[in-house]
């Protein structure tokens, strides 16, 4: 039983860190990535699709983004999309394939990146512990069942704690490592 909560507990966990590293992908870092492009929606006849689904999107310079269409038509679509987007670029067309010019970051805007960063990664370390306080609470209900003695409980919560501390750790290695990749652009 203990050791039920415990891996499922290292598993949501796990989950968390790859949740965090995917979103710390998307984020323009001033190189050119297809992932920025992850969270743009087309309008694919009348549904929502990823442009991934819809584009081949590739990266034939640091600073540029390729986006051909599958099918001519959906030019007009991504570029409205990707004008939508929090991205803050502008898209060329030149009737065949779109191009993305991905701007030098200015210092002021490593900062703000390095911010969002570290807020992004605070939210991924209260969802761990988040995720911890569950356990815990899991061990105590088995307690108060009488399924658990005093000591097991202990070692449990020590168990769920160590677990806890290693994502957290992980979390500030991932953390560290964007900042250092945005300021050193």
């Amino acid at each position: 039983m203990i050791k039920d909560i415990i891996n499922n507990a290292e598993s949501k966990m796990k989950k968390t860190v790859s949740v965090l590293t995917s979103d710390l992908s998307t984020m323009k870092a001033g190189r050119a990535n297809p992932t920025m492009l992850d969270r743009i929606f087309v309008d694919y006849y009348g549904s929502q699709c990823q442009l991934s689904q819809v584009a081949n999107i590739s990266a034939p310079e640091a600073r540029m983004l390729v986006i051909t269409p599958w099918e001519k038509p959906l030019l007009k679509e991504i570029e409205k999309a990707i004008l939508k987007s929090d991205l803050g670029i502008n898209p060329s067309s030149d009737g065949s394939v779109i191009r993305l010019l991905v701007p030098e970051l200015t210092e002021e805007t490593r900062k703000k990146l390095v911010k969002n960063v570290k807020s992004v990664g605070e939210e991924a370390k209260i969802a761990i512990r988040s995720i911890r306080r569950d356990a815990n609470e899991k061990i105590k209900a088995l307690k108060k069942d009488g399924h658990l003695s005093d000591d097991e409980v202990k070692k449990a919560e020590e168990g769920v704690q160590k677990k806890t501390d290693l994502f957290v750790k992980e979390i500030d290695g991932i953390i560290v490592a964007k900042e250092k990749e945005i300021m050193s652009i």
